[in-house]
């Protein structure tokens, strides 16, 4: 019986049933599931063709990817070969948006909180520092030494494709702690580009790169006209970049890491909101500029240009990377000399073997000394198919084999090492993921609540050490929720200090659309010891729960709002929920409201009767 039967016996016979739906996205930055594996599929495909064009007689992939083009006015010009163009122009906006990311993570993301932070921090650490280790072993004697960067660094994409496909049920912890992961690993990367790739270094131009960092800064606080500013500096930091030796694709990076990046404050919003409705009154050109800056800027600018480039990125720049950067020979001759390379055998196995075993093994041994925090449904099992998964190392390992190598016979051996990996970690990855979540038997799946109740954590009505304990995931827009808190009502006044009682977000988002901001809100109040009183208040009125409406709440309950506002915007508020909504999908909840009783999913009615017959038959004395 589903939860589905569960809201068929409500109360209401007569509401409808539309109430049943998944929820969103967890991972705040994920494009939608059909993006990314559109994007794996034209990396994938770009790739397919650039080895087959590779090995078209005649040599046209090289000559092509060499042709030369000059851009530039008068007396400055700028000579690149197209496969410059894109390692050294394309690419910078691959690793801008690298650089936006890395902002967010650490700004309002997962790297805010140290004991959120240091399972990911300390797996990708371990899983920089093990497969240069082993490259190096396999190298001491072949005279590149130096590439031992081609293994460090996972392919994102990549990753977050091959773990929409293959991956297991309800990856929503999986997939931010590999997201996590892909951040640290990336900061990893580009460090060691910066500082172990750089050739003819001359500090003069990136003094002039300093002065346009700084006008980039300090553009934030300019009322209008900020695109074009921006766009002028980055292009004189990008070619201050070129001119001193260290990689151009860094300038990307250092620019994001000056580009603002916030939670939307709620004053901004009903400002925007304001605005529109004026606009709506009186429809005027004025009143429609601004309107639409208002409403912009409520948005940081690290999530709109996050936004506007990803589609690019995703579609365009990485798909050309991949076919100026992965044309392999491949012919018997090719094949034998790989086989016998100590690149290649050091690429595969510092990828497939050293990720495996860093990611892993960090992970396991972060777990058994107690330390961060792993969340339901981030088991080792996951864990070790995802880290197997980070040996596909093919963007940016493609990237430093150019930087790395000279020989063109070695940069082959490499690429085709780097290929080979991508394939191998993706098959491993399937084949752990079939054994470790195989087993779980579907009807198994949110049998149990997979976060014990925390005082310190949650939200308790009752005496902590009460023998019954009522869990609640439900959603302050559903009328189901709203009908059931009477009987939760009802049910305290018939058990009293027998029963705990505990509420946990699960926002059908999809249906609800100010859902998680209602979550929020009362996340937000709870910190000035509101938490009941402001979900009451939601209950009470869920049509209107815009911003406006969330202040008014605030206000109304006697709330410091200045302070009440500024929680909104922490990321801890958002981490509460977001944590709530996790464990949600690792329980497979997709309708609200779902009680587990006991630490059991209740199936059946939900007036009280019910719910005090189900917890007296299952509370811990009775069995």
């Amino acid at each position: 019986m589903t939860q589905l039967t569960i809201i068929q016996r409500s109360p209401d016979p007569l509401e409808p049933h539309n109430h049943q739906r998944k929820h969103a996205s967890i991972a705040d930055k994920l494009r939608s599931l059909g993006e990314v594996r559109l994007g794996a599929i034209l990396l994938l495909l770009a790739t397919v063709i650039a080895v087959v064009w590779a090995n078209i007689p005649g040599d046209s992939y090289h000559r092509f990817w060499e042709t030369h083009v000059m851009i530039g006015v008068e007396d400055l010009q700028f000579e690149f070969s197209l496969h410059a163009l894109v390692n050294d122009a394309l690419m910078a906006i691959f690793f801008f948006s690298v650089g936006l990311e890395v902002r967010r993570e650490f700004a309002i993301g997962e790297l805010t909180k140290w004991s959120r932070a240091v399972v990911p921090v300390g797996a990708a650490i371990a899983g920089l520092a093990i497969p240069a280790l082993i490259f190096v072993l396999f190298n001491l004697n072949s005279g590149e030494l130096h590439a031992w960067g081609v293994v460090i660094s996972t392919d994102t994409a990549f990753l977050v494709g091959a773990l929409a496909l293959i991956g297991p049920r309800a990856p929503g912890r999986l997939r931010l702690f590999l997201l996590t992961l892909a951040v640290v690993d990336d900061i990893g990367a580009l460090t060691i580009i910066a500082f172990v790739y750089t050739a003819n270094f001359s500090p003069l131009p990136l003094l002039i790169a300093a002065v346009g960092l700084a006008g980039i800064f300090f553009t934030r606080y300019l009322q209008r006209g900020r695109g074009p500013i921006y766009v002028t500096l980055a292009i004189i930091v990008w070619l201050a970049f070129l001119a001193s030796g260290v990689h151009p694709t860094l300038a990307g990076v250092a620019i994001a890491l000056l580009v603002p990046v916030y939670r939307p404050d709620r004053r901004d919003v009903e400002q925007a909101l304001d605005l529109a409705h004026m606009f709506r009154q009186s429809p005027n050109s004025e009143y429609a500029r601004l309107a639409a800056n208002s409403l912009r800027e409520s948005i940081s600018i690290n999530e709109r240009l996050q936004s506007a480039y990803a589609p690019y990125i995703a579609f365009v720049i990485l798909p050309l990377f991949a076919l100026a950067n992965a044309g392999v020979l491949i012919n018997g001759e090719i094949l034998t000399a790989a086989l016998q390379s100590p690149i290649t055998w050091g690429v595969v196995v510092g990828l497939v073997v050293g990720k495996l075993v860093g990611v892993f093994g960090a992970s396991a041994l972060i777990k058994r000394l107690g330390w961060g925090e792993f969340g339901p449904g981030l088991t080792l099992g996951r864990i070790a198919g995802g880290a197997a998964l980070c040996g596909i190392g093919f963007t940016i390992s493609l990237f430093i084999v150019d930087l790395a190598i000279e020989d063109a016979d070695a940069q082959n051996e490499a690429r085709v090492g780097v290929l080979a990996a991508s394939v191998i970690a993706f098959v491993l990855g399937a084949i752990i993921f079939r054994i470790t979540d195989g087993s779980r038997a579907d009807e198994e799946v949110g049998a149990v609540l997979v976060r014990p109740v925390d005082p310190k954590r949650d939200h308790i009505v009752g005496p902590v050490d009460a023998p019954f304990t009522l869990v609640e995931y439900g959603d302050y827009q559903c009328s189901f929720c709203s009908k059931a808190s009477g009987a939760i009502d009802e049910l305290r006044g018939m058990l009293g200090d027998d029963l705990r009682y505990v509420w946990r977000h699960a926002p059908l988002v999809d249906f609800h659309p100010n859902a998680i901001a209602g979550a929020e809100a009362a996340e937000a109040a709870g910190l000035q010891g509101q938490f009941y009183p402001y979900g009451r208040t939601l209950f009470a009125d869920q049509e209107n729960q815009m911003p406006k409406d969330i202040l008014r709440r605030a206000s109304d309950l006697g709330l410091d709002v200045d302070r009440f506002a500024e929680d909104l915007r922490s990321s801890e508020v958002a981490a509460r929920v977001r944590d709530d909504i996790l464990d949600a999908e690792a329980m497979d909840i997709t309708a609200v409201p779902t009680f587990f009783v006991n630490g059991r999913r209740h199936v059946g009615p939900y007036d009280a009767q019910s719910l005090a017959r189900a917890l007296q038959a299952t509370a811990p004395s009775s069995t």
